[in-house]
C-alpha cells in the first residue's frame, strides 16, 4: 500500500511538468567532464515563501546564484535562469533539474538560451550531485529556517563570490572562478 501510494505521488508529481525530457535522454559527453552542462536548483527559505535560485556549471563547479523574493513561482524562476545564464548562453549545452513544479517553464528557458533542458529522475538527488554539493556550500553562510526576503542582493552575491573563490581538489586546487574564465576567455 505504501509503495503504491509513493509511486502514485511520484507520477503525479512529474506530470504536473509537460514536455519533459528525462536525463536517461541527454547525451553520453553531458557526464560532467565538458564545460557548459549546467545543474538548476532552488534552496527554500523559511515558511517556503523565498527562495535562492542556484545554478552550477558541471565541470568547473562555478556557482551563480539570485533570490527570488516571491519564492516558487515557475515564471519568476525561469526569468531568473534566463537572466544568470544568458552572458553564457553560447557556451551552455544542457541544463539539469529535478522535477519541482517551479520548473514548469522549462521550455521558456531552453528557448531563449538554446540550450536542452534535463530532469532527473524523482528523488535522485544524486543525478545532480554538483549543485547539491553547491546548495551544501550555501548553507554555511544561509541556515535553514531564514527568510530570504530579509536578505540583500548584494549579501546573495557575496557568497557566490566567496564560494567561487574556494580551492577546489577537482581543480587541482585552483578556483572554480579562475577555471571558469580561463575557459570562456
Amino acid at each position: 500500500m505504501i509503495l503504491r501510494n509513493i509511486y502514485f505521488y511520484i507520477s503525479i508529481k512529474v506530470r504536473n511538468i509537460p514536455d519533459r525530457t528525462s536525463i536517461h535522454d541527454r547525451q553520453a559527453e553531458a557526464d560532467g567532464s565538458r564545460f557548459g552542462d549546467w545543474e538548476m536548483d532552488l534552496i527554500i527559505g523559511k515558511g517556503q515563501k523565498s527562495a535562492i535560485l542556484t545554478l552550477c556549471e558541471r565541470s568547473k563547479n562555478y556557482l551563480l546564484m539570485a533570490r527570488l523574493p516571491e519564492g516558487k513561482n515557475p515564471e519568476k524562476v525561469a526569468d531568473m535562469a534566463i537572466r544568470l545564464l544568458f552572458p553564457y548562453r553560447k557556451n551552455g549545452l544542457t541544463i539539469k533539474k529535478d522535477n519541482g513544479t517551479e520548473f514548469a517553464c522549462h521550455k521558456k528557458i531552453a528557448k531563449a538560451l538554446g540550450t536542452t533542458v534535463y530532469f532527473a529522475d524523482s528523488y535522485a538527488s544524486w543525478q545532480k550531485g554538483a549543485i547539491e554539493n553547491e546548495n551544501k556550500l550555501i548553507r554555511q553562510y544561509i541556515p535553514k529556517g531564514t527568510d530570504f526576503r530579509e536578505l540583500s542582493d548584494e549579501f546573495i552575491k557575496e557568497i557566490q563570490y566567496k564560494i567561487n573563490r574556494r580551492p577546489r581538489e577537482k581543480l587541482n586546487f585552483s578556483t572554480p572562478k579562475k577555471e571558469f574564465f580561463k575557459f570562456i576567455s
